[in-house]
């Protein structure tokens, strides 16, 4: 693999080899590219490709998506605590 110290923008850089997997184009992405998500969002700006993770969704975030239930569910008797033997 070649190396590069500095791109335009000053951040590392690496030479990849493409290659075919079925019917699509992929990369390998080496270690110090390893993106912290298990998703991601590609595009083409001009000739370069840009691909940037997906933050994962806070669980209040996802929460927030869903709809509520229109049930009305029946009360529950409160029972004080048993004693339990350890």
């Amino acid at each position: 693999m070649l190396w590069h110290m500095a791109t335009r923008s000053g951040s590392p850089e690496r030479h990849v080899r493409l290659f075919k997997n079925g019917r699509n184009q992929a990369v390998r992405i080496p270690r110090e590219f390893e993106l912290a998500s298990d998703s991601a969002i590609m595009r083409k700006e001009g000739e370069r490709l840009v691909l940037e993770p997906i933050p994962a969704k806070a669980l209040l975030a996802l929460l927030a998506t869903l709809t509520p239930l229109d049930e009305t569910f029946p009360a529950i008797e409160d029972l004080p605590p048993q004693a339990v033997e350890l």
